[in-house]
């Protein structure tokens, strides 16, 4: 593989564009899926974000429409598929750059936009889609998609199209495209449930490549945790860290969007320059609060996990994890929002009694331990459990009922299912001479 991206056999007008963008050394990524994808191989490629794979896919794509020259009218002949309306407008800018010195014409699709401007835009015959998958099935159910002449088709993060629920709509979206098309499927992860079953429905005899696995957490990025007793110490915790950040870009992760809202009204309160984001929010409302966030007008972003993956703004110098993501990819994707293309930055998540296992598990799963760090004059009471298992989650629980003999006592079900009633037996003062009711004494 060329060592720079000009020693590539690609068109003049797409080298131009390169050269405007000052691209020359590919990462890795980039430099085993480029020739493998302008060979034509179906791709099946594990990368973390931030890795370069826009640029990795972007480039054969654009190589392949600018050597085949297919009629203006032919219809789309490569689409993107995202899981979010943040990462379809990055790789769109993306894709803009690259087209800028040809006539390549991209547009970008999705959920909350006039279905009615997108139809318009969709009979200029744009080449190249980037769309989420609901409305562009809506798009393709309705007639106004044409996706039959599809060369390339593209699923970006498509472990967290999984996550989402967008399995069935991308295999319908599948249905109206080209049989004949190459397909790349990228993910940060392969071993996503229903992975396996979603390459074998859309890829033949793919080649696997597979790129800074995610189990790892980023060498640029320092990880610390604060350990925390209770919301109200996280909400103060959470003030003194940003307070002490203050006018450099931070981004507060919370796992419910109530939280991201709550947590934006409380620094707001406290004089912060701060807004939230999250799924329920408008295409305006989104965009209006992404353009704030690039340009310094608000400093802090409260975000659900919608902004985990998508979301590229430079000069994110810390992440906070007021609430623990759900598992160690989630970290890894949150954290990959700090420490881009070269920087340092700082990932700090603060930790309850409650999440002390969850903690453990990710710090395994990335085979790492988080920097201990407290506050001056907020340090929590909880130090972690005071007993732990090998593995250093939390040891102990309820004790089980044991017996005289110190094995555990037997629980019969009739023991239970009887508990609280009144036990059978024969009435005070009564005999039974074996031939016949019970009698009283007399």
């Amino acid at each position: 593989m060329p060592t720079v991206l000009q020693e590539l056999p690609l068109d003049r007008q797409l080298r131009l564009a390169l050269d405007q963008l000052a691209l020359e050394t590919p990462t890795p990524v980039q430099a085993q899926m480029i020739p493998a994808a302008l060979a034509g191989s179906d791709l099946l490629v594990s990368a973390e974000t931030g890795s370069g794979k826009t640029l990795a896919y972007l480039v054969p794509i654009l190589q392949r429409l600018l050597s085949e020259q297919a009629p203006r009218d032919a219809g789309a002949l490569a689409l993107i598929l995202v899981p979010t309306r943040e990462l379809a407008r990055q790789v769109l800018k993306s894709c803009r750059e690259l087209t800028a010195k040809s006539p390549l014409q991209a547009m970008a699709l999705t959920g909350g936009a006039d279905f009615k401007y997108q139809k318009a835009q969709f009979r200029k015959n744009p080449e190249i889609v980037i769309a989420t998958p609901g409305r562009l099935l809506e798009h393709c159910e309705k007639g106004s998609a044409d996706l039959s002449a599809l060369k390339v088709l593209v699923l970006d993060e498509a472990d967290r199209m999984l996550d989402m629920g967008f399995r069935d709509d991308v295999l319908k979206i599948a249905g109206f495209c080209s049989p004949g098309r190459q397909t790349l499927l990228l993910s940060a992860t392969l071993k996503t449930r229903g992975m396996g079953e979603l390459g074998n429905s859309l890829l033949k005899e793919p080649q696997t490549i597979a790129v800074d696995p995610p189990r790892q957490a980023q060498a640029s990025i320092h990880h610390q945790r604060i350990l925390a007793d209770s919301v109200d110490h996280k909400n103060q915790l959470l003030l003194a860290l940003l307070e002490n950040n203050e006018g450099r870009r931070s981004l507060v992760f919370a796992n419910k969007r109530v939280t991201a809202e709550r947590l934006s009204g409380l620094l707001g309160h406290h004089g912060l320059k701060v807004d939230s984001l999250h799924g329920e929010m408008s295409t305006e409302e989104r965009k209006r609060v992404m353009a704030a966030f690039r340009e310094g007008k608000i400093h802090v972003l409260c975000a659900s996990d919608l902004a985990a993956r998508g979301l590229d703004v430079p000069d994110i110098e810390t992440v906070i994890n007021y609430d623990l993501p759900h598992s160690g990819d989630d970290y890894v994707h949150r954290c990959g929002r700090t420490g881009r293309a070269g920087a340092t930055g700082v990932a700090i998540s603060l930790v309850e009694a409650s999440q002390w296992n969850l903690m453990i598990s990710i710090q395994r799963y990335l085979n790492m331990d988080f920097e201990q760090r407290a506050l001056p004059g907020l340090k929590a009471r909880y130090s972690g459990p005071k007993k732990t298992k090998g593995s250093g989650k939390a040891a102990g629980g309820k004790k089980k009922k044991t017996g005289k003999d110190g094995a555990k006592a037997k629980q019969r079900a009739r023991d239970s299912k009887n508990k609280g009633k009144p036990k059978r037996g024969k009435p005070s003062g009564a005999v039974n001479d074996g031939t016949g009711p019970l009698m009283k004494k007399k």
